[in-house]
């Protein structure tokens, strides 16, 4: 491999060139900078915004705007209970408020009077709201405040249904962004400091990140304005916290490099150009892993995994060019003294050949067999856990604190007919109206009700009354059912749709999207280790480590779900996205230390290789690793259950890709497999010739040994 520069590793530790890349950096920031905040303007909080592709239900969601009342309409539900039995001052109270709620309906709709429960104890007004995000959300707060005033004692008063469960929505994403930015940057900056030990050193990678945060948030801007980039809160909030990661960890391996190459070049800017070089086809890779397999998520029929993998993709990539840009032209352009108090000087020893992990090293090597099928005890054990668990959220569990909406549901639920207050909908063409509804008559736990015409006249929209609660696995069943009942009528063109209909297609989608996804994901990660190592074997152990990291992670996670934060289940996103997410990014420490590896390999054998690669890779990945899950960590903050899952999942991978797969597991592996790791490549068939390499690195020039 030849030490001539390309343009990436000369302009940013250029004399002259880089003050032109800061100028270039800081002529952008103050381009894009009017755009930040704006990608909000560009969320989908539509209905439609959370179902999968060409689902029945979204079809549903589609033929909806023909209703435009039935499409803006978000009803909010009172509902009233005494144990002991509604009392009079309840019902006064009920119709007291009836009047008081009627200056929030906008469109002028009357409320109708309170219907009371078939057991006595309960009342329950429908207030017909429309679909605005700012009016739902005034309309609420003023319901729920109004509604506890003058309150008999003990009245119980929930205000839910469509509306609440919008406002609380809302509620819990409030100031979200700006929470998770200070809590990211703080942890990441305490992290930094205890890792560089210098009051200086950790401005630089921050300050890098600042600027990758403003062309990530311009470039997202852009593409969601005019290329149609799918944003939704979740993928918008994951942005920040997946570019505090990602930055972080290639600013990391890019100043650990840089490190090394200062102790062996008294010029500043030389050992900038070779830690570019050295380090920059790692970073490279990683980066481009990560992106693509992100992108897969692409395929995905869900459109909440769409967004979060091509936003996050996005990110990714700013990410990248932040940090093997303005980072190395910033660290040349400030000097040795930014490492203060340890100053690295030319010709000072290398800490890391007789450091920790230097010591590690020598332990597995002289063990490897028992150390990696120890390691795959550990992992087994771990994976174990994610055969039991529990896929899907009901509505009332996606909180991570119960809101008012979903203790309102509760109520509807225990005193009133489970589907009365979120009806399955059917529509169908207006001619097979008749027919239509005779088959539903035929589906049991099932009722029709109330039926409305398509403006134009050309279709029928029917409310079907499910006996069970709406989230149950019953009210799914029922669902088939009346999907199986209107297929069969001729030419009705049925569609079946409403909220329990919109889970039994997201579950469906889900299962789809992880039969697609995750082959094609693997597929591209093994292409780029192939390409980068130039070796089959390798890429394949290293394949294999990943998945079973993933089931480790997946098992150890669940464990923590059910026993420390009290969830009922697992989101029905978190095994696929969790899997890519995972996938790509702990694939970032097999590059990291496999490139080093094969490095060392080339001048002093495999054996050698594998012990010097993990012990300048060690810190580094570790360090790397606690930053990256001490941000995904800070979703343990968030109100939602699938955010927080997928906080914890990563958080957990990639402690465990760190700690024990890329530190133990590989490398044991490498060395109990041997030179055969590099099959069939270039580097397979040297190490098999003559001597060791070892033994003619000796004759190299001085300079090219320490180019290296």
């Amino acid at each position: 491999m030849s030490d001539s520069p390309g343009l990436l590793t000369k302009v940013p530790s250029g004399r002259t060139s880089k003050w032109l890349v800061l100028l270039g950096w800081l002529l952008l920031a103050g381009l894009l900078t009017p755009l930040f905040g704006g990608l909000e303007d560009y969320e989908d909080r539509s209905p439609s915004g959370s179902l999968p592709r060409g689902a029945e239900s979204t079809a549903v969601m589609t033929e909806l705007e023909k209703y435009s009342s039935a499409l803006e309409e978000a009803p909010a539900i009172v509902v009233y209970t005494r144990e002991s039995g509604i009392q009079e001052a309840d019902r006064q109270k009920a119709e007291s408020d009836r009047a008081a709620f009627a200056d929030l309906v906008s469109n002028g709709e009357e409320i109708a009077a309170a219907v009371p429960s078939q057991d006595g104890k309960a009342l329950m007004t429908v207030v017909p709201l429309t679909r605005d995000d700012v009016e739902v959300d005034f309309a609420v707060k003023e319901m729920r405040t109004r509604a506890q005033e003058g309150a008999p004692a003990g009245l119980g008063i929930a205000v839910g249904g469509p509306a609440g469960l919008l406002n609380d929505y809302t509620q819990a994403f409030e100031n979200l962004d700006v929470n998770l930015m200070i809590a990211t940057s703080s942890v990441v900056i305490v992290l930094l400091l205890l890792i560089y030990r210098s009051p200086f050193l950790w401005l630089l990678p921050l300050l890098s990140v600042g600027f990758a945060s403003v062309l990530t948030q311009g470039v997202a801007f852009l593409l969601a304005k005019y290329a149609g980039l799918p944003v939704n809160p979740a993928s918008s909030s994951l942005l920040m916290i997946l570019l505090f990661g990602v930055g972080t960890d290639y600013a990391l391996l890019l100043i650990a490099r840089y490190r090394e190459e200062l102790r062996r070049h008294e010029d500043r800017h030389e050992a900038m150009r070779i830690a570019l070089r050295r380090s920059g086809p790692a970073i490279l890779a990683s980066a481009g892993t990560v992106v693509v397999g992100l992108v897969c998520l692409a395929l995905a029929d869900m459109q909440s995994s769409r967004s979060l993998g091509l936003v996050g993709a996005t990110g990714v990539l700013c990410a990248y060019v932040a940090m093997v840009t303005i980072l190395p032209a910033l660290l040349v352009l400030v000097g040795r003294w930014v490492f203060w108090p340890f100053v690295p000087r030319v010709g000072q020893e290398e800490r890391s050949a007789t450091g920790a992990w230097a010591r590690v090293g020598d332990a597995v090597g002289r063990r490897p067999r028992l150390v990696w099928l120890g390691c795959l005890v550990v992992i087994g054990a771990l994976g174990f856990g994610a055969l039991g668990m529990n896929l899907g959220l009901s509505r009332s569990e996606v909180f991570q604190t119960k809101p008012e909406s979903v203790s309102s549901q509760e109520q509807l639920a225990r005193h009133f007919p489970s589907g009365a207050s979120d009806p399955a909908v059917v529509i169908a063409d207006a001619g097979a109206e008749s027919a239509v509804v005779s088959a539903l008559e035929g589906v049991d736990r099932a009722q029709a009700g109330e039926r409305s015409p398509s403006p134009d006249g050309d279709r029928v929209m029917i409310d079907v009354i499910l006996e069970d609660a709406p989230d149950s696995d019953a009210a799914m069943d029922t669902i088939e059912d009346l999907r199986s009942a209107v297929h069969a009528v001729p030419d009705a063109h049925a569609v079946v749709g409403g909220t329990t209909a919109e889970t039994l297609d997201i579950d469906h989608a889900q299962s789809r999207d992880v039969r697609v996804v995750i082959p094609v994901v693997l597929a591209v990660i093994l292409l780029f280790l192939v390409v980068l190592l130039r070796a089959l074997v390798a890429p394949l152990i290293l394949l294999s480590t990943v998945v079973v990291s993933y089931f480790a992670a997946l098992g150890a996670s669940g464990l923590l779900f059910e026993h420390v934060f009290g969830h009922a289940g697992v989101a029905w996103q978190l095994p696929l996205v969790s899997f890519v997410f995972l996938a790509a990014l702990g694939v970032d420490y097999n590059i990291f230390l496999m490139t080093r590896v094969r490095e060392e390999a080339e001048l002093h054998g495999h054996a050698t290789g594998v012990r010097r690669g993990l012990s300048v890779t060690g810190s580094v990945i570790t360090s790397a690793a606690v930053v990256l899950a001490a941000t995904f960590a800070v979703f343990t903050s968030m109100p939602v259950v699938d955010m927080v899952q997928l906080g914890v999942v990563v958080a957990v991978g990639v402690l465990l890709d760190a700690f024990l797969v890329r530190t133990l597991l590989v490398p044991a592996l490498s060395l109990d497999i041997g030179r055969a790791s590099w099959w069939p490549g270039e580097l397979y068939q040297r190490l098999g010739r003559g001597p060791e390499p070892s033994a003619r690195a000796g004759s190299e020039p001085a300079d090219a040994t320490a180019a290296r």
